[in-house]
């Protein structure tokens, strides 16, 4: 169990929805969505760890699925009704694994593009596993080196087109490098085997809703793939365009969707 204490914004009321944000964008992602249903719902938007005042990342062993879920136990214990969870990215492979750590509080999720990258290997999809790895392995590099323009560069072009770094204001590549950071640490969490598929399609909520764009990178089509391959229980949904960003490239669209799903 993680000693940390997470930072988060709290709107509306009503059942609870916890919001898990993507790499980079923190608990800030969220405010279109929360502005949309606070009339019907408490959403608690959590940082994860190195975002906001949630303290970063600095145990001497690599960051685990568990130990990013472990920040919202305590927000789980307020009251002994059951939660919400709504992950993008990142966001969506920690919302799985804390479906699991919480069984009994948790009884719908809703995942926007998630990344347990390592299941691409287990299920030999080896080419889309090998763009993960690749990016990991330019974060890690640059990352541990200081470099951090150059893996922001190099993120920034994958999950949002070759040249998105170039057309960015300097001012932006400034906060974007800085916002990069945390990142660093979330790669072991993702990469590092968790529970088998088998698994998640036994222990996730019948109640899951899996969303994606059909222009996203391999690797996320393809987890999304697997993610369908086992369990007919589950709601899928693809958005026409949007790419991995769709959440904050598109939220009119996404917030839509994810009302939806809630509802």
């Amino acid at each position: 169990m993680t000693p940390f204490e997470a930072d988060f914004v709290e709107q509306g009321n009503g059942p609870t929805v916890i919001l898990l944000h993507s790499s980079v964008a923190g608990a800030r992602q969220w405010r279109g969505l929360m502005d949309r249903l606070a009339g019907t719902y408490r959403l608690i938007a959590v940082n994860l760890f190195g975002y906001g005042t949630t303290p970063p990342w600095d145990l001497r062993r690599p960051q685990s699925l568990e130990d990013q879920a472990r920040l919202i136990e305590s927000l789980l214990q307020g009251d002994r009704s059951r939660a919400r969870l709504v992950g993008h990215s990142f966001g969506g492979s920690v919302a799985m694994k804390a479906a699991t750590l919480f069984p009994e509080r948790i009884d719908k999720l809703v995942l926007i593009e998630p990344n347990p990258f390592y299941l691409l290997a287990q299920a030999g999809r080896s080419d889309a596993y090998a763009e993960a790895e690749a990016l990991r392995g330019c974060i890690k590099t640059t990352g541990a080196t200081g470099d951090w323009p150059r893996a922001a560069a190099e993120f920034a072009d994958y999950w949002t087109g070759a040249g998105s770094w170039d057309r960015m204001p300097e001012d932006r590549r400034q906060k974007f490098a800085q916002a990069l950071k945390p990142n660093f640490h979330e790669w072991d969490a993702v990469m590092t085997p968790d529970l088998p598929l088998s698994d998640w399609h036994a222990r996730l909520p019948r109640d899951t809703t899996v969303m994606h764009a059909a222009d996203t990178v391999r690797s996320i089509r393809e987890i999304v793939e697997l993610l369908a391959s086992g369990h007919p229980g589950w709601r899928f949904e693809t958005f026409e365009t949007g790419g991995h960003m769709a959440p904050l490239s598109h939220p009119d669209m996404v917030n839509a969707a994810v009302k939806k799903a809630l509802a």
